[in-house]
């Protein structure tokens, strides 16, 4: 007898509660519910954002046959008079393009920058479908264009890699058969860094092996402090270098050596 009470003590006290059963119950609902919930917005976001890329991608398309196919092909594939787009990435249309480089208005040595010719929306949609063809560098994430890199790194990176034709100031230079270096004084820091990306014209590429992203950054800043901050020796002649310089001191140093040689002769007389 004392046996049996015992085991009906214990399983009564092993009973669960109806209500503890009902609160498992209802958080278990609420767990289920809102993971799938997460799960359902997550992939809602990641469908939508997708169909955004892809309707920008097609409004490119149909810009690129309307202003740009004439030369490079419907499908960018290149032509006789232009080269392929396929996998030159999104950096090297916005660069072109950005910098009113394309669509050239004539063919010469090198396209030049000149007014652009797009909005800010067509060239992301240009750009957008052009990296759609194939890999190819990406615009470049904001945090390397804010200036904010070393600015001593920045200018022995640029010495080393980019001065023998921009100039160690940035001014530019001629180069041969009628191309230069144009000055990259007043170029965007987006657009400096998509140049060093993609190697527009004679310009060679500097890929993350060759110039880390924050190298990249670090010659920005320095561009931008040169940029900012006048001559410390005075006036610059243009920062073209011992040519200006030299031909300055020829036409007004020794000019004004002979004129006054010349009235000195004349007085004397």
């Amino acid at each position: 007898m004392a046996t049996s009470a015992t085991r009906t003590r214990t399983r009564r006290a092993g009973r669960r509660s109806p209500l503890a059963s009902a609160a498992l119950l209802l958080i278990g609902l609420l767990a289920t519910g809102g993971a799938y919930a997460a799960l359902t917005a997550g992939a809602s976001a990641d469908a939508a954002s997708e169909s955004q890329v892809t309707k920008l991608a097609d409004e490119g398309e149909k810009l690129f046959a309307a202003n740009c196919a004439s030369c490079h092909g419907l499908q960018a594939q290149g032509t006789e008079d232009a080269p392929s787009l396929i996998g030159v990435g999104a950096a090297a249309v916005d660069f072109q393009v950005g910098t009113g480089r394309m669509p050239m208005a004539a063919s010469g040595p090198q396209a030049e920058q000149k007014p652009v010719q797009f909005t800010e929306e067509q060239i992301a949609a240009l750009a957008s479908w052009v990296a759609s063809l194939g890999p190819g560098p990406s615009i470049p994430d904001e945090s390397y264009l804010a200036g904010d890199g070393d600015l001593a790194v920045g200018a022995e990176l640029f010495r080393i890699n980019c001065a023998m034709c921009h100039n160690v100031a940035g001014a530019g230079g001629a180069l041969t058969e009628g191309k230069f270096a144009p000055s990259l004084m007043g170029v965007s820091a987006k657009h400096i860094y998509e140049a060093m990306i993609t190697g527009p014209q004679n310009m060679p590429v500097f890929n993350d092996a060759n110039i880390t992203p924050e190298d990249k950054s670090a010659i920005i800043s320095y561009l931008k402090y040169i940029e900012a901050n006048s001559s410390p020796g005075g006036l610059d002649l243009g920062n073209l270098g011992p040519v200006s310089e030299g031909l300055f001191v020829w036409i007004f140093a020794l000019g004004g050596i002979v004129a006054i040689t010349v009235w000195l002769t004349a007085k004397s007389n």
